[in-house]
């Protein structure tokens, strides 16, 4: 007599339903497609926008009155007010950064700013970059320093295969800090890019350390400047708003294009080697005491001297101190900024920097004067909804004692002027931002890079004149 079938046949069953259910799941996971490098691409980063900007300009004052009337019809040989500038760019910007793929990604970013209203001095004229530099067929006009450009502007490749670092390689842009010594200079429709390596590594807890080798910088007047920049900054998180930084930025650019800027007129200083190195340490950040009241400080040392056959007169230093409060969408503070300057012969320069960001956004001290900059300021940012109005006032001295214009070989002062900017941004969704924006410049002092300097002396082309600078901006970013 057989045994009872039906337990055996329970568990045949079982078995067989088991099998079923789990056969459409093992052949989902067979037929589950590679990750590939087509999905890499498709699943990355849009590094695309495009800014459409006015820009207007009046400056007091004469225009270099010591080109040919040959050169062109608006290069007059009698001296004439400088012309107001209106400028309509826009900048495009079109890159796509792959996902990464075996820790490997690939981003490249093209650009390009054309004139759409050209009344206006790009400063540009041939490979000359500094203060003096001039578009000759546009020198009867205020500058605007925006010239049309296509050009690679960014292409690199990124490897990411040791836990918590980044290995940058090619042309980038690289934004440090508060952007005071290493910036993209966004604000200009031409950025500046480094061709070098970089390394950003998060390892240590609270840390984040960046390193970098580049041997090319790329500037917003389009000129490419060959050298060796290595750059160490570290920065430790106090907490999620506060951070203590060190850095060391060492320079073996021997030309920047700056030479008469940064030591004074004359041949020889046009040759000077501009190669320095600078240390610094930060303390910066805000402090919550409740969710709607905050402190704001600042505290801020750098020394930089020559570096690799720098000239030996770079040697100066530089603070920056301040603080304030927040209270609810309202913030305020006041800061004094210092870039010294070495008994007149050099002052403290930032040439990597956003240097629009200070000193006042009419950039009138984008380059220190060898007197070098006090600048003592008050600023104050509400926010209301999307909107973000700002507004600062500075009162802009000296370091040293500097020559004036008329005044001899004794008449000195110290007071380059006052500036006052304000500014709306309304960040209309996540893809549009507008903003108004305007800035003046008050001269006191008539600025003279020389003793005896008269009214109609080349010489007074180092004042510092009386500007007012107006931009509307509309931009689109994907």
């Amino acid at each position: 007599m057989n045994a009872n079938p039906q337990p055996r046949l329970r568990q045949v069953s079982m078995a067989i339903l088991l099998a079923a259910l789990s056969t459409p799941a093992l052949a989902e996971e067979e037929l589950l497609p590679e990750y590939t490098f087509m999905d890499a691409i498709k699943t990355g980063k849009n590094m695309t926008s495009f800014r459409l900007r006015y820009e207007y300009v009046q400056q007091d004052g004469l225009q270099p009155n010591n080109l040919s009337n040959a050169a062109n019809s608006l290069n007059p040989t009698r001296a004439e007010d400088i012309k107001d500038a209106n400028a309509l760019t826009l900048r495009s910007l079109i890159g796509w950064q792959t996902a990464p793929f075996h820790n490997w990604s690939i981003a490249a970013q093209l650009i390009n700013v054309s004139k759409l209203d050209d009344d206006f001095n790009d400063g540009t004229n041939g490979f000359r970059t500094n203060g003096a530099s001039n578009q000759n067929n546009r020198i009867a006009y205020a500058k605007v320093v925006d010239p049309d450009h296509t050009d690679i502007n960014q292409l690199y490749v990124d490897w990411t295969g040791i836990k918590n670092t980044r290995v940058r390689a090619g042309r980038q842009q690289v934004n440090l800090d508060n952007v005071r010594f290493i910036g993209d200079i966004a604000f200009r429709q031409v950025m500046q890019v480094f061709d070098g390596v970089s390394v950003f590594n998060k390892t240590i807890p609270d840390t984040e350390l960046f390193v970098a080798h580049f041997e090319k910088v790329n500037q917003i007047f389009t000129t490419e400047r060959n050298g060796n920049l290595e750059i160490i900054n570290a920065r430790y998180r106090l907490s999620p708003t506060e951070f203590l930084v060190g850095y060391g930025y060492l320079s073996a650019f021997d030309n920047l294009g700056m030479g008469n800027a940064w030591f004074g007129t004359g041949a020889a200083n046009l040759a000077a080697d501009q190669s320095n190195k600078t240390f610094g340490i930060r303390l910066d950040g805000t402090h919550p005491f409740t969710p709607n009241y905050r402190a704001h400080y600042t505290a801020e040392y750098a020394k930089q001297s020559d570096y690799k056959g720098g000239d030996d007169r770079i040697d100066a230093h530089y603070y920056k101190l301040g603080g304030g409060f927040g209270i609810d969408n309202f913030n305020v503070r006041i800061d004094q900024e210092l870039l010294s300057s070495n008994k007149n012969q050099f002052a403290f320069q930032t040439p990597f920097g956003t240097n629009h960001l200070f000193q006042g956004w009419v950039d009138k001290f984008l380059v220190t004067p060898r007197a070098g900059i006090k600048d003592s300021f008050v600023t104050a940012t509400y926010r209301y909804g999307d909107v973000v109005f700002f507004a600062d006032y500075h009162v802009l001295a000296s370091d040293e004692d500097f020559y004036t214009v008329n005044g001899g070989a004794s008449r000195t002062g110290n007071r380059y002027g006052t500036e006052w900017n304000a500014a709306m941004t309304w960040n209309v969704d996540k893809n549009w931002m507008t903003k108004l924006e305007y800035g003046k410049f008050s001269e006191d002092d008539h600025f003279a890079a020389a003793a005896n300097t008269t009214s109609n002396a080349a010489g007074t082309r180092g004042r510092i004149r009386d500007t007012e600078k107006l931009w509307l901006t509309a931009m689109y970013t994907f």
